[in-house]
Order: structure tokens, then sequence, then C-alpha cells
């Protein structure tokens, strides 16, 4: 973007923007966390409502039930963080992360069998023989390194969302034990209660998914007074029952239920905030995203404003461009670095990473809008796209600007299979793009504009030679004016509106307006929306 471009201003804020709720955010993330981690989607979300209701029978505050409350949604918020590293070692950045919560960390000979089980999958034998040996070796100071890295992003998280300095402050303890063997090595009463709470409710979880409620009561009883405090195992496994009353159909909305009183809720830069963590999250995911989801966020916003789409929709066509590509924590990083070209299968995973995104913030009605928007980044006008195949008449104007954008951005960047591509190719296979039908014209423009390319002012070809008024009077007439009301915003009488209605019916061979407004969406002329 050039400074000095006048279609690039921003700043502008929705000034009559509604607070929502900081859970629906951080709810949302956690979906999407726990994709990446190999768990359900309701288990984060689970946690949270355990880690509550076992707060509440341990007697805690109302301040250490809040801070429980959103240890539980973000605790695992930076695991993703090291799937490049991971992927190198375990080759599947995902899988290893499930089966590693299922474990005691400080039992070697599960150690051992993990490692056996994962390290190096997919290569040789002698190549996996090699990889085992140096994991071995240097198991302790890795484990503390990755468990140093996830807790100090899942802290700047909490930070961006301007959370309790508590909370913050206890997100280091994610990988602590009762018994001073985890990471950091406090133990006890120096570990926060609300991460001690976070701990048990945790692995209640994580166990109910593996093997059921008796696996999970197995396991409380058998870590007892080593990764629990002794007093939370015992209330746990008494009141297991009463714990496990749950509604796993209505999982989101029990967990926002189980939010202690006063619910946060966050507005304006907070909400905007929030996404610029989520778009950082994503980015970490791998070396080749770093500054892909922000690129993408200015070069949208500052088309939108050249558009002269509303504050509102540049908004949220911003925080959707953020977090459009939040659904690739989902997919294992050796497909997103596979050097050579993606077999079947793999592309399948691909075109899910869309769905995720839009699924991750499907739940609250606050941001689906935003989700919405997020999972089209990879439509097409022509329906060539993914993950719906949608086609022109369906995808409004935020997405269309936010295909270009994102389709830019990538081609500015390299890739495992490519090097990223100069500007000048890049504006040359955008305009193929939008040439052959798949990107909206206008959005290509502005896109580019937004990105330093000159970009010439063409006249808009219009289908069966309608002219420009012709073209205002059918779009009203699509949105249900009557003539009256068409001649009252253009500035002309109701019987010249209506020459001009009779001129759109000869030139698109209709003779009513419900066809007229078929035929206006046939040919890409009105966005959804």
């Amino acid at each position: 973007m050039v400074p000095d471009d006048p279609g690039a201003v921003t700043g502008e804020q929705v000034s009559d923007e509604q607070p929502i709720r900081a859970a629906e955010v951080v709810g949302a993330l956690s979906l999407a966390t726990d994709l990446g981690t190999g768990q359900p989607l309701e288990h984060a979300l689970r946690t949270a409502v355990l880690a509550v209701r076992l707060g509440e029978l341990a007697g805690a505050s109302g301040e250490e039930l809040a801070d429980t409350y959103y240890l539980a949604l973000l605790h695992a918020s930076g695991c993703t963080s090291n799937s490049h590293e991971a992927a190198k070692l375990f080759g599947d950045d995902i899988g290893h992360r499930a089966a590693f919560f299922l474990i005691d960390p400080t039992n070697p000979a599960e150690v051992l069998a993990f490692y056996r089980a994962h390290v190096g999958a997919g290569r040789a034998p002698e190549v996996r023989e090699r990889m085992l040996e140096d994991a071995i070796a240097n198991a302790g100071p890795r484990a503390r390194e990755s468990f140093a890295t996830m807790c100090e992003v899942a802290q700047r998280f909490a930070g961006w969302l301007e959370l309790r300095p508590s909370i913050q402050d206890a997100l280091a303890f994610v990988f602590a034990r009762w018994d001073g063997k985890g990471f950091p090595d406090d133990r006890g009463d120096a570990i926060p209660t609300p991460m001690r709470l976070l701990h048990v409710a945790r692995d209640i979880s994580l166990f109910l998914t593996a093997g059921g409620p008796d696996e999970a009561r197995t396991v409380v009883e058998n870590r007892k007074g080593a990764a629990y405090e002794p007093r939370l195992a015992d209330l746990a496994t008494r009141n297991l029952g009463d714990l496990l009353d749950l509604d796993e159909a209505r999982m989101w909305e029990q967990a926002l239920e189980s939010e202690p009183f006063p619910q946060m809720r966050i507005a304006g830069e907070r909400v905007d905030a929030a996404f610029m963590a989520i778009a950082t999250l994503t980015g970490l995911k791998s070396p080749w995203l770093r500054g892909h989801s922000t690129g993408v966020a200015e070069l949208a916003e500052a088309a939108a404003w050249r558009l002269g789409l509303p504050a509102a929709s540049v908004s949220l066509l911003r925080r959707a461009a953020l977090a459009h590509d939040l659904g690739r924590i989902g997919v294992q990083n050796a497909i997103w670095e596979k050097p050579g070209p993606l077999g079947f299968g793999e592309w399948e995973r691909v075109r899910l990473h869309p769905h995720y995104s839009e699924r991750a913030f499907a739940q609250s009605p606050e941001l689906a809008s935003i989700g919405l928007v997020a999972g089209a980044h990879h439509e097409r006008l022509d329906g060539s796209g993914y993950h719906r195949g949608t086609r022109g008449p369906a995808l409004d104007q935020p997405s269309r600007i936010l295909a270009a954008a994102d389709c830019y951005g990538a081609m500015r960047e390299a890739r495992p299979y490519r090097p990223a591509l100069d500007a000048d190719t890049a504006e040359a296979e955008l305009l193929r793009e939008a040439g052959e039908g798949r990107l909206d014209p206008d959005a290509v423009d502005a896109v580019l504009a937004a990105a330093g390319h000159r970009v010439p002012n063409r006249p808009r070809e219009l289908p069966a030679g309608l002219t420009e008024r012709e073209l205002e009077v059918l779009l009203a007439l699509a949105r249900g004016q009557s003539n009256q009301a068409i001649a009252d915003d253009l500035g002309i009488s109701p019987k010249t509106v209506g020459h001009h209605v009779q001129h759109v019916y000869q030139k698109a061979g209709v003779r009513s307006r419900a066809a007229a407004t078929v035929w206006a969406f046939e040919h890409d002329l009105v966005y959804a929306g």
C-alpha cells in the first residue's frame, strides 16, 4: 500500500458497534485450537464447564472462577506455535499432540513408547533410529523450550485481549504439576488455584474422549498428589457424575452459560486486537505464513475504502481477512510445507481449511457474519473455488475483495513449491483471473491500486447494452422499489422510470420485475447480502 494513496485512508471506526462477549471470541479460537491439537471440537469448551464446576465445589472465589474459565478456553492457544519444528520431528504436527496429552511425561516407559510411535514417522528405519536417539538425548531441554514457547504465546494472546494480569500470569503454568515435576518446576500452592483446577478438568475432558468416564476417573485417582492437588482430585472423583452432567449437543451454549458473572465484553479496538492476535497465531503455524493474514487484511481494507464500502462493512472485512486462514491450524504442516505437488487426499484436506475458518465463528451470532466472509476467501465467481463452489451472484462484495486480496498476497509470498512472484507478474496473474471470470474485476482493480499498482479507469461493460442509468433502475427494481420510489431516489419523473424499465425488459428479454431481478443475478449485477 502506498502512503499517499487516497483510497487507502484507514482508521474510521464503527461508532455504534455493540460490545460482544470476550468468551465468544476466545471460544471461537478454542475450536480452531482443538482442531490443531487433535481434539474433538468440544474439548476446550467442555474443559471450561468442568473447571468452573470443580472450582465451585472447591469454594473458589468469584475472581478465581472467572480466571479459571478463561484459562480453560485459552490454555492450548499457544500449542500450535511450534508446528513447523514438530512436523520436522514427528511428521504429523497434530497427531503427536493428541497422543502426548494422554501420557504421563514423568513416566520414562510411557515417554519412550510415545517417542517410538511418533518420532520420524514416515522416514526410513535407519533415519528414524537416528532421530529417536537424538530425541531421547535431548528430550528434557526440547520439552522445556516447547512448553515455554507455548505458554508465552498464550500469555501474549491474553495480553492482547487485555485480560486480567492474573490470567496472563497463570498461563505460565499450563504444563506445571502439583509435585513440581512439570514446567515450570513450581509445586503445590505456588501454582495458581485456577490453573490447579484447570489441570484436573482438562485431563477429565481428555480421557473422557479417549476412554470414557471410568478411564477419566482412574487417571485422576492415579495422578492424585502427583499431577493434581489431592483435595481437587478427591472432589473430582467424588462428584464426577455431577461434573459430567453435560449436554454435548449444546456445548457452545453450555460453555457460554458457565462464564462467571460479570461477563466480560469487548468492543472496537479490543475486538480488532483480538483478531490481530488470531492472525498472528495463524502465522505461527508455519514460517511460510508469517505476515500473510495481516498483509491480506491491509490490502482488503484499503480496497474496500477505495470501492466506497460503508464503515461497518470495512470493519467486518478487515476482521474476516485477519481470521481467514485460521482453519489452516487444523491441517498438518506436512501438507502446507510440502515442496512438490499435493496428492488427491492432501488437496481434500486443503479444501477444508476455509470451512474450518468459517465454522470456528459459526456458533456465535455476533461473529458468524465474519466467519462467512472468512470462509469464502477461496471461492470464485465461476464456481471453481472452494469449499462450497459458490458462484458469483451469491458472493457479496466483501467476499470478492477478500478473495482478490488473498490471491494477490499469496502470489507475492514464497511457498515451499515456488518462489514469490514479482509485482508485475502477480498483477498479470490477478488480471488474468479477472479476465477469465474467476475474480471480480472491480475488486482486482481496487486491490492492485491498494498494492501500489497504477490501475487505469476502465469503462464498465454492461450486458445486453444496458446503460448506466438503466443499471441503476434495474438494481432499484431488484430491491423491490416502486417506480415512484426509484424516481424520488434518482431525481427523475416516474414516467421516465417507466421508459427505463421497458428498455431493461427489452434488452434482458423479460416481461416482469421478478424475471428482470433473476436476470440481474444471472449476470452478476447484484451482490448477495
